[in-house]
C-alpha cells in the first residue's frame, strides 16, 4: 500500500513539474509573439526565426514590452537572472533608455538613489568598453 503511494506521490510531482515547464514554455512563445507584433525584430529574418535566448526575451521585454510583461519576466527567469541581464544589456545603452533604467532600478531593484545607480552602470560600462 505504501509503495503505490508513494508512486502516485512521485507520478504527480513529475506531472506537475510537466505542466509548469509546459506553462513556462507557452509563457515565453506568448513573450516573443508580443515582441513581434511590436516589431522589435523589425532587422530579422523572421521566417528562420522560431525562438530567442532567454536573454534575448529578458532584453527586448524590458525595452519594448509593459509593466505586466516585465512582472511576467520576474516569475519565469527569477530575480537574479533578470537583474543580471538588466545590469549587463540594459542599464548600460544610455541616455536614450535612462527613464526606463531609473524606474527599473528604484521599482525593481530597490535601488535608493536610482539616477546615480543607473550612471554607475552606464560608467562602469564605457570604462570596461575603453580599457578593453
Amino acid at each position: 500500500m505504501q509503495k503505490n503511494t508513494a508512486l502516485s506521490e512521485r507520478r504527480l510531482k513529475i506531472n506537475a513539474y510537466l505542466c509548469r515547464s509546459d506553462m513556462k514554455v507557452d509563457a515565453k512563445q506568448q513573450l516573443f509573439r508580443k515582441l513581434k507584433k511590436e516589431n522589435c525584430f523589425w532587422s530579422y529574418d523572421l521566417s528562420k526565426m522560431k525562438s530567442i535566448s532567454d536573454e534575448s526575451l529578458i532584453e527586448h521585454v524590458l525595452l519594448h514590452l509593459d509593466i505586466e510583461d516585465i512582472n511576467q519576466l520576474f516569475q519565469l527567469f527569477g530575480y537574479k537572472k533578470v537583474k543580471r541581464v538588466w545590469l549587463d544589456r540594459v542599464a548600460p545603452q544610455g541616455a536614450m533608455f535612462r527613464p526606463y533604467n531609473i524606474l527599473y532600478a528604484w521599482y525593481y531593484f530597490g535601488a535608493k538613489r536610482p539616477e546615480a545607480y543607473v550612471k554607475s552602470i552606464e560608467t562602469r560600462h564605457i570604462n570596461r568598453k575603453m580599457s578593453a
